[in-house]
């Protein structure tokens, strides 16, 4: 269901202490929460923000911050997220006192243009900074939008992962998985916006209802507080006798799970039933039996709820928080190295090592070893004149003859047979 359908809205649990604020950053951010804000959530505080005076004025949001300096003259970012950075920290203080008594703090953006990827990050950071649970959703570009867009996007998804307690991120790209060639650009945009629209609805359903299995405010906080991490999420909804059946193979068929895939690499996952008063255990233990199956490494929080409005349906909201790459990277890094480190030190100890091709040193007999110890000492000339003199003899070498060589003319150079080897023709003795 998305909330351009005409369902019902479920009435909020009046004990429900979350206070949560939505801001929506640049031209897509605001373009997400504009159903959001029609829909009137309880308990949900919209805010706009944006250097394009233009989009504001279009924004039905009842708060809004304009990002603006006297250099830009109300000319927006220009699409340099650099230019949207510097905007964001001059109006820091503005935007910390706007998160001032969240409790949760979402940031909708989308990423590969000038605001969404430069504000998000210290939007995400003061929001900490004023004590809030801080969750991104943001979309990334279609791959027909080039490689400077995505290169920038992929730079602002770091970032924010860096300051957000979480992000949820949707690519734009997945959403062909949900369309037909003939589907227009602007519905196709569209498509993108409820989806992450339905997301942050999933999420408010499971702060704002309380349930017969409960999940706390804080269950949610310790699933993805200061992981940095990039969550997949999904929410879906079924009517009929097969409902529960049919919510499953959705949210495993979602484009945000990936074909279940985001499922397996996650660590913990949190699933949220939402139900009318002929919600079955049954069908509470199909719905986990069928997705569990995906997650069996993550540890599991569900929690289930009834509200009068879903009488016939049933609604999921599910949320994965995936494994840390970088500390992998890091330990196959430090592996690496150590590897290196093995290899290096086997190279050191090697480097003396004998060749197989150098013949063992002579032996020596004893006596004259001693005589040469002795002739080392101070005062030992006397004894070096003692020592026999080694003197050269005479190899007996035999003399070939040159067989058929015996009729060619000799090659004298200089007077010289060079015939001749060197050694007879210099009189050098061998020995």
């Amino acid at each position: 269901m998305t909330l351009t359908e005409t369902a019902p809205t479920p009435a909020p649990d009046p004990q429900a202490t979350a206070s949560i604020k939505v801001f929506g950053v640049g031209n897509a951010g605001l373009n997400v929460i504009e159903p959001l804000i029609r829909a009137a959530l309880p308990g949900m505080d919209f805010i706009a923000v944006n250097p394009d005076p233009y989009s504001l004025t279009r924004s039905s949001a009842p708060q809004k911050l304009q990002l603006d300096t006297a250099l830009l003259r109300g000319l927006g970012t220009g699409g340099d997220p650099e230019r949207g950075h510097a905007l964001a920290e001059e109006h820091a203080d503005e935007l910390k006192a706007l998160c001032e008594g969240a409790s949760t703090v979402f940031v909708v953006a989308g990423l590969g243009g000038g605001a969404g990827t430069g504000i998000s990050p210290v939007l995400a950071r003061v929001a900490k900074q004023a004590g809030a649970l801080v969750l991104g959703f943001v979309v990334t570009p279609f791959r027909c939008e080039r490689d400077r867009r995505a290169s920038l996007a992929a730079q602002g998804l770091d970032e924010l992962k860096a300051a957000a307690d979480g992000v949820i991120c949707l690519p734009n790209e997945s959403i062909f998985k949900l369309i037909d060639p003939n589907t227009s650009l602007i519905d196709t945009f569209r498509l993108t916006n409820e989806l992450l629209a339905d997301g942050i609805l999933g999420v408010w359903r499971l702060l704002t209802h309380g349930g017969l299995i409960e999940i706390h405010f804080e269950d949610l906080r310790t699933l993805i507080q200061d992981k940095h991490s990039e969550s997949a999420f999904a929410v879906a909804d079924a009517m009929g006798a097969t409902r529960s059946r049919e919510v499953a193979e959705k949210l495993l068929a979602h484009p945000m799970l990936e074909n279940g895939q985001a499922l397996e690499q996650a660590d913990a996952v949190l699933i949220s039933i939402l139900g009318g008063p002929d919600l079955t255990m049954a069908e509470v233990n199909r719905v986990m039996e069928q997705i569990g199956g995906h997650c069996e490494q993550a540890q599991v929080i569900m929690g289930a709820a009834i509200d009068e409005a879903f009488r016939d349906r049933l609604s999921v909201t599910l949320i994965a928080a995936r494994r840390k790459a970088e500390p992998q990277r890091m330990r196959q890094t430090d592996a690496a190295a150590e590897d290196l480190d093995a290899q290096l030190l086997d190279s050191t100890s090697n480097l003396r090592q004998p060749s197989k091709f150098v013949p063992p040193p002579p032996s020596v007999p004893p006596d004259q070893i001693r005589q040469f110890i002795e002739a080392q000492r101070p005062g030992a000339s006397a004894l070096q004149t003692k020592l026999p003199r080694l003197r050269q003899g005479q190899l007996p070498l035999q003399i070939v003859s040159k067989d058929r060589f015996e009729k060619t003319e000799p090659t004298i150079h200089k007077g010289e047979d060079l015939d001749v080897p060197t050694y007879i023709r210099r009189g050098i003795a061998l020995n």
